[in-house]
């Protein structure tokens, strides 16, 4: 209940994710549900595989890590055979790398109060009041497009109003965050019973309430965030179908390719920087330790297990602070897919 009251905390973690994967080399090939692929821009419907999964090993021991992606087609049915074989075979299944705000239950209890008005501008300033005039100007017809005749969201933070219209034409776009994907994989990891890994960090508040409080009275450097996600949802949209169809065909490469302005990074950057976060000491290198903790719990996996399998964003395997590099100095070896 916490992690949804607090979008503080939320907006510390990634805020997309989809999936890719690959299968052992003895799996058989998949097979695709539509012989012959739509145009680019015609999202791909039916079952389909993903692109494949990261082999990293030493000695007998695996690791297979697939890679997730967003976001994706919302009425593409994922199904991949390799990775049903891959976890029937496997004994732990790391979960994503990330962070979340520590409330003991009763304590979080308190601070429901504190938490009316958090996405509110201070000060009952607007979006107008707070973005650069001709920012507001290009928010307006996207606002008009996509969320419609609603007031109130101009009172709120750009940040909340980003998200909030970024999520918006994704589904008028027939895109997803591809949520289906992951939820079969944890489908299949509690049928098989499947020892389950969190390799999230948890982030301790000195005091959550007062934390809340400072934030509804700082501001926040969130124009950035705001400008990208309007770029984006201005110019990406089509590309945004390219990638999506690509994840679906298991054609890494093609999302490699495609360049986008990228708000999600200047939208965690705004959190993570503000000074309400600066003034929490647990709160500090956040990014450092979540990729510590993951490269920690699949190191232990590695030694413990013949099979093991994980999940990563693309982003953390093809972006510039690649996980697996991390294990690949520790000399372990990693085999990207074809």
């Amino acid at each position: 209940m916490l992690k949804r009251l607090l979008p503080v905390v939320c907006l510390l973690l990634p805020l997309s994710a989809a999936l890719a994967q690959t299968e052992p080399a003895a799996a058989p090939p998949v097979q695709e549900a539509d012989a012959e692929a739509p145009p680019e821009t015609i999202l791909l419907v039916g079952q389909r595989p993903g692109p494949g999964m990261w082999k990293i090993s030493k000695d007998d021991h695996v690791l297979w890590v697939f890679a997730t992606y967003a976001p994706l087609p919302e009425k593409m049915e994922w199904r991949s055979q390799q990775v049903e074989s891959v976890l029937a075979q496997s004994q732990e299944y790391l979960t994503l790398p990330g962070a979340h705000g520590h409330v003991g239950f009763f304590r979080g209890l308190t601070l429901l109060p504190s938490l009316i008005g958090i996405k509110k501008n201070p000060d009952g300033a607007t979006l107008k009041d707070v973005l650069p005039a001709d920012v507001y100007a290009r928010w307006q017809p996207l606002k008009a497009k996509y969320l419609g005749k609603d007031d109130g969201i101009e009172r709120e933070r750009p940040i909340f109003v980003a998200d909030a219209l970024y999520g918006a034409a994704l589904k008028q776009s027939g895109l997803g965050y591809g949520y289906d994907v992951t939820n079969k994989i944890n489908a299949i990891v509690k049928e098989r019973k499947i020892k389950k890994t969190d390799t999230s960090i948890a982030l301790e508040m000195d005091d959550a309430s007062q934390m809340v409080k400072d934030f509804k009275k700082s501001s926040l450097a969130d124009t950035a965030c705001f400008d990208k996600t309007l770029t984006r949802l201005e110019s990406d949209l089509d590309a945004m179908r390219v990638r999506a169809n690509a994840w679906a065909k298991g054609d890494l490469e093609a999302i490699r390719k495609l360049s986008y302005a990228d708000q999600e990074t200047e939208c965690r950057d705004a959190m993570r920087n503000a000074d309400f976060v600066k003034n929490q000491k647990n709160w500090q290198n956040v990014k450092e330790r979540v990729q510590e903790a993951w490269v920690s719990a699949a190191e232990k996996a590695l030694s413990t297990n013949v099979t093991s399998f994980a999940m990563l964003r693309l982003s953390d395997i093809v972006g510039p602070e690649h996980y697996l590099d991390a294990l690949k100095a520790k000399g372990y070896q990693v085999v990207s897919p074809d």
